[in-house]
C-alpha cells in the first residue's frame, strides 16, 4: 500500500506539471540531436553517426529523468518540507517508501526515453527498439533513482542536488559511450568507464537497436547498482529512524 501511495503522489506530480516535465525533457536531448547527429554529417564504425547518437540519448534520457525526478523531490522535502520525518513516525513501511520513491523516478526516466523515440521516430534508421529495450531503460532509470535518493539523504541543502548533477550525472553523459565509442579511451580508463552504469545501459539499447544480443552482464551490473544503493538507503533511512 506504501509503495502506491507515493506512486501515487508521483503521478499527481506529473500530471500537474505534464507541460513543463515533457518540455524541459525535450530540450537538452534534440539539442544533442541536432547538433551532432544533424548538423556533424559524420559516420561511426562504418553507419551513419545518428544509429549510433540515437540509442546513447534514450539512454542518456532515461538516467537524467529519473536522477533528477528523484534527487530534487527528496531533497525539498526532506530539507525544507520535513516529509521524510512525516514518514517515519507514520505506519508506511519505510522499506516501501523507499521502493516507490525508486519506481516513481524510474518511471520519469522512462517517459523521458520515450519522448526521445517518438521524436526521433520521423528519422528514417532501421534502428529496433522493443520491449526488452524499454526493460532496459526502466530499469537504468531504477539504479539512477536509487543513486539519486541516496545523494539526496546526504545532501546538506537544496543547492546540493544541482552539485550532484555536476559532478556525476554530465561527466557520465558525456563519457559512457553516448556521444561517442570508449573504444579510443586509454586503457584503464576505457575499463573504469564500461562499468559505469550509463554505460551498460548505452551498450545494450544499443545492441538491441542493430539487431544484436545486448548479453547478460549487462543486466547483472545494473543489477548490482541497483542492490548496492537500495541496501544503502534502506540503512540509511532505518539508521535515521532509530535514533
Amino acid at each position: 500500500m506504501g509503495i502506491i501511495t507515493v506512486l501515487w503522489e508521483k503521478w499527481v506530480e506529473f500530471r500537474r506539471d505534464f507541460y513543463k516535465i515533457t518540455v524541459s525533457t525535450m530540450i537538452s536531448p534534440l539539442m544533442y540531436l541536432m547538433i551532432f547527429g544533424l548538423g556533424i554529417q559524420t559516420t561511426s564504425h562504418g553507419e551513419p553517426y545518428l544509429h549510433f547518437l540515437i540509442p546513447g540519448i534514450v539512454a542518456m534520457s532515461t538516467m537524467t529523468g529519473s536522477f533528477g525526478a528523484t534527487a530534487q523531490n527528496m531533497s525539498v522535502q526532506r530539507i525544507y518540507e520535513k516529509a521524510l520525518d512525516q514518514v517515519m513516525v507514520s505506519p508506511t513501511p519505510l522499506w516501501q517508501f523507499i521502493i516507490g520513491q525508486v519506481i516513481g523516478g524510474s518511471l520519469r526516466g522512462l517517459y523521458a526515453g520515450c519522448v526521445i523515440l517518438l521524436l526521433t521516430s520521423p528519422i528514417r534508421t532501421d534502428l529496433i527498439f522493443n520491449g526488452l529495450s524499454l526493460l532496459i531503460m526502466f530499469l537504468n532509470g531504477m539504479v539512477f533513482s536509487s543513486i539519486a535518493l541516496v545523494l539526496s539523504f546526504f545532501a546538506k541543502t537544496y543547492s546540493d542536488a544541482p552539485r550532484y548533477t555536476s559532478f556525476i550525472i554530465t561527466p557520465m553523459s558525456f563519457l559512457c559511450n553516448t556521444f561517442f565509442s570508449t573504444e579510443q579511451m586509454p586503457a584503464g580508463f576505457r575499463q573504469v568507464i564500461s562499468l559505469l552504469p550509463l554505460s551498460q545501459a548505452s551498450n545494450m539499447i544499443r545492441a538491441i537497436a542493430n539487431a544484436e544480443r545486448p548479453g547478460f552482464i549487462g543486466f547483472v551490473i545494473l543489477g548490482l547498482y541497483l542492490l548496492v544503493f537500495g541496501i544503502i538507503a534502506v540503512v540509511f533511512i532505518y539508521k535515521k529512524k532509530n535514533l
